[in-house]
């Protein structure tokens, strides 16, 4: 699932992915695949993103989806 809220935030920010991933120390590359979905950072790399960008970890990586197979009255 593509990390629409971290694309925003560092937007917000004028920051280049480029930027950002110098900042957290990995490559662009690890930085695009995150927001593209296809990479899921540890913890550690979370927190260095959130704190570069100013915001908590539940607003750029919570997922607000309710698990498979749940629906409401169950």
């Amino acid at each position: 699932m593509k990390n629409l809220r971290l694309k925003s935030a560092r937007a917000a920010l004028d920051m280049s992915q480029q930027q950002l991933a110098d900042a957290v120390g990995v490559s662009r590359q690890t930085m695009n695949a995150i927001e593209k979905g296809d990479y899921n950072p540890t913890i550690k790399l979370c927190r260095a993103i959130c704190r570069v960008l100013n915001k908590t970890l539940d607003e750029l990586f919570w997922e607000d989806e309710e698990p498979s197979g749940m629906s409401d009255g169950e």
